[in-house]
């Protein structure tokens, strides 16, 4: 199962680099299922793994002059607060055990299932774009003035999420990027790797200040690992075929957040 579990880290690099988002929904399961690490622990490992890969994404999109800098800290600038407090504060605060009237629930489970609930709307999401009515190529995308409060506002509940779920959120990222920004596709892929970066180690520093422990050899080979998959995602990411990608990523979302839920709650 571990040697499984690097060779999903690989495919998990490759993911990341080629469409800028889902790194850390298959990367928590990857360390839960996979490596047996506890799903606290796992969404502190996320950050670290996910943010550092897209920290290596990203150099090759700024090289290329694909990230704008500005409109991503402007973004950037809410969610990093939000991780930060979120991993420092808010996680430790939650207790151990959640009681609603008559029914207990376990931390470590309900972090698991709203997970997955992220996963099923993540990949619905996808679907939805894949299978939506694509825009002519020779269509050019109006830049926009951007809205600073709805950025701010979605900037915080990302790392909010972030912070929670050791999600990346790219998935958010990248349509309030196209959609608030007008934002381009292949540059919003490239400004979503740079945001995510910022603020997924910033809150894995939130971690390291709650004393999280960090397990050797395992987070050294997972970030070897899923360094080796954004390296090769770099290669081939211009021969493959966006759409038929986002399909199959979509799906294999959607089934992975079946499994989960099926695991955790039958």
């Amino acid at each position: 199962m571990i040697i499984l579990g690097y060779i999903a880290a690989v495919l998990m690099g490759m993911v990341l680099g080629v469409i800028g988002g889902g790194g850390s929904i298959l990367t928590v399961p990857i360390l839960v299922y996979l490596m047996g690490v506890t799903p606290d622990i796992a969404t502190g490992y996320s950050l670290l793994i996910v943010g550092a890969t897209a920290a290596f994404g990203a150099v090759r999109y700024f090289k290329e002059g694909l990230v704008d800098v500005k409109a991503s800290i402007l973004f950037a600038v809410p969610s990093i607060i939000a991780v930060y407090l979120s991993r420092a504060y808010l996680m430790p605060a939650i207790p151990e055990t959640i009681s609603f009237q008559s029914l207990t629930i376990d931390k470590n489970l309900g972090i698991m299932v709203l997970f997955a609930a992220l996963m099923l709307a993540s990949a619905a999401m996808m679907l939805k774009k894949a299978y939506s009515k694509s825009t002519p190529a020779t269509q050019v995308i109006e830049k926009k003035q951007p809205n600073i409060g709805l950025i701010v506002i979605e900037g915080a509940v990302v790392g909010v999420v972030t912070g929670i779920l050791g999600a990346g959120g790219g998935f958010l990222i990248i349509p309030a990027l196209v959609l608030i920004l007008g934002m381009p596709m292949k540059n919003a892929v490239g400004a979503s790797l740079f945001i995510i970066a910022l603020k997924s180690l910033l809150g894995f520093v939130g971690d390291l200040q709650t004393g999280i422990q960090l397990e050797m050899p395992l987070l050294p080979l997972m970030l070897v690992a899923t360094f080796i998959g954004m390296a090769v995602s770099t290669k081939v990411a211009g021969k493959l075929d966006g759409a038929a990608l986002q399909k199959f990523f979509a799906f294999f979302t959607l089934v992975i957040a079946v499994f989960i839920m099926t695991k955790e709650l039958l």
